[in-house]
């Protein structure tokens, strides 16, 4: 899942995109609207937290843009006014959420899977392929019943997996969906946590790979 934190307070931002990072999610950050517009031209989001009170292209404008894409992010509004003619205001722009501060950071967790889940074509809550079942909100993962126990950057390659199941994803795919834009395009990241990922799965091997296309789970490798 990709997130784009838009939020003009520097130690709010990194606060926000540490703890997304710790729940999986790849984080890129914008300090102003003009640089949050800029990021969503280049780069395919699931959903951004928008602060309403952004300097250079204020909140407001950001969201009104952002709902007229035709492959749109789903919008967390995040800010101080927190009234309810505030909320009735922010909804009405276009936001899909809307989250007063100072708020509780497990319930924006929770908001941002929620919103997730709800953009077109998102998959159910808990995916299923292959004997694997993964709950991104409960951060739990099994295969044929057997706990896995992954590492935060193995939960989240299994999880971009299971969303694009049948089909395949390139490394560069899964370097931008898991690692986000900080990321070395040179690196041999994603073979190394493939590797360690597929050695948790265990026998027999469930995920693909084509050259020069990428991965995937084969889902007649079992259930």
């Amino acid at each position: 899942m990709r997130i784009l934190v838009a939020e003009d307070t520097e130690a709010l931002a990194a606060v926000l995109a540490e703890g997304l990072r710790d729940q999986g999610m790849a984080v890129d950050v914008a300090p102003d609207g003009a640089e949050a517009l800029a990021r969503v031209g280049v780069n395919s989001y699931d959903v951004v937290v928008l602060d309403r009170d952004l300097p250079g292209v204020h909140g407001d404008d950001v969201c009104r843009i952002l709902t007229e894409r035709e492959d749109r992010p789903m919008v967390l509004m995040l800010t101080a006014a927190a009234a309810p003619g505030d909320r009735v205001s922010g909804l009405s722009l276009g936001a899909d959420d809307y989250l007063g501060k100072p708020f509780h950071f497990p319930e924006l967790v929770l908001r941002v899977h929620a919103l997730a889940r709800r953009r077109p074509g998102a998959r159910p809550r808990v995916l299923r392929a292959a004997g694997i079942e993964l709950d991104p909100l409960r951060r739990s993962a099994t295969r044929d019943g057997r706990v896995l126990d992954l590492s935060v950057k193995e939960f989240a390659l299994l999880e971009e997996l299971l969303r694009a199941v049948p089909g395949y994803l390139s490394a560069e795919d899964l370097l931008e969906r898991v690692w986000d834009e900080h990321a070395d395009p040179f690196t041999n990241t994603v073979a190394v946590t493939m590797g360690r990922l597929r050695r948790k799965l265990g026998e027999p091997g469930v995920i693909a790979t084509l050259p020069r296309v990428g991965y995937r789970i084969m889902v007649d490798a079992a259930g």
